[in-house]
């Protein structure tokens, strides 16, 4: 296997984009040649019965999750499987295909182990996703879509794009996520408002029966976020997830005035939500915890707050091809320790006396 402490220094010295277009690349490889993933397999993937639930119909081996983001236009499914994920959620997808902002539009912050992404939703939109999808779903692990809409439609339409979104993926995936909380296209933020969620959520849900996620941006006072979700969950929402980049520049040194931030910085940022949307939600949805998440202790830490599921993104960048595998060795030795059968049992065990 690869030892990633040695060649990091080497990647870090590339263009980020470019090193992860490098990176995904050799990946792809895994989907045309699946063989060569099974030594991955091997050493990271932890089928463990003590860290297997069931949500939106489906098992889920182990409750560590590739975050959107990573893989934007689903090709790679397979090699994701390989690095540990349990489940991975790819997008954020288009109806058209877009180029994204222009470049640079991604940096590091090494110090601080953290990223600033002003993507901007480059994909290469639903039909080049949906025949990669329809190649591959059903999966041995759960597969979500997240969707957004195209840079170039206006607020008022936006709800024309998230309903293709729901129509061309509803039957594509174990799970669809509505991401109207990136900070790089311009006004989607200011559809987080409960007049659009209720509009979005009656729409979706009476056009498919595929669970249904909110996704959430950490910029908002925790009374906001709370109402926000507890609006959608009202409105039909499946569940929640919390949360997605920042643009609290402050938490960097020498920030782009541009982009959002994600990484260890976000850490106790997105920890406040999610801890304060769990305190009114754990037990009413599914919770999905993300942000700054890059060892087992905190993934713990966000199961027993209430997450079913947890997703890493910027600390594979930072940890390497072993981080999910040791996330999941970890958690089942805290499980031990706290004298809990199985993950389920630690779901929301801070949030209620047992």
């Amino acid at each position: 296997m690869i030892d990633y402490e040695k060649i990091k220094p080497l990647f870090f010295q590339l263009d980020p984009e470019y090193a992860h277009h490098l990176v995904s690349g050799a990946l792809n490889i895994g989907e045309y040649i699946p063989q060569l993933l099974n030594p991955w397999v091997k050493s990271n993937f932890v089928d463990d019965e003590r860290l297997r639930q069931k949500l939106f119909g489906r098992e889920f081996l182990n409750p560590v999750g590739l975050a959107a983001g990573f893989d934007k236009d689903a090709r790679l499914i397979r090699p994701t499987t390989a690095l540990g994920f349990g489940f991975t959620e790819v997008g954020t997808v288009t109806p058209r295909p877009q180029p994204g902002n222009p470049k640079p539009r991604l940096w590091r912050h090494i110090e601080k182990e953290a990223l600033q992404n002003a993507m901007g939703f480059n994909n290469a939109g639903s039909y080049a996703m949906q025949m990669r999808l329809k190649k591959r779903y059903p999966y041995v692990t759960p597969i979500g879509v997240n969707i957004g809409k195209n840079k170039t439609t206006p607020e008022k339409e936006a709800l024309k794009d998230y309903e293709h979104g729901v129509k061309a993926f509803k039957n594509l995936c174990d799970y669809l996520v509505v991401n109207i909380s990136s900070p790089n296209t311009p006004g989607l933020r200011d559809l987080q408002n409960e007049a659009f969620i209720d509009a979005l959520f009656s729409m979706a849900k009476s056009i498919a029966d595929t669970p249904i996620l909110l996704k959430i941006a950490p910029d908002m006072t925790k009374e906001q976020a709370v109402d926000l979700c507890a609006k959608a969950v009202d409105a039909g929402a499946d569940g929640i997830i919390a949360t997605n980049t920042s643009i609290d520049y402050s938490l960097v040194e020498n920030p782009k005035p541009t982009g959002g931030i994600s990484g260890r910085v976000i850490r106790e940022k997105s920890f406040e939500i999610f801890d304060a949307i769990a305190k009114e939600l754990y037990g009413k949805t599914t919770l999905v915890s993300v942000g700054g998440i890059d060892s087992g202790y905190e993934a713990y830490r966000r199961i027993k707050a209430g997450a079913n599921l947890v997703q890493v993104y910027t600390a594979l960048i930072y940890k390497g091809p072993k981080l999910i595998s040791n996330i999941n060795r970890t958690m089942l030795e805290l499980l031990e320790k706290d004298g809990f059968e199985t993950i389920q049992e630690a779901i929301g065990a801070n949030r209620c006396v047992r």
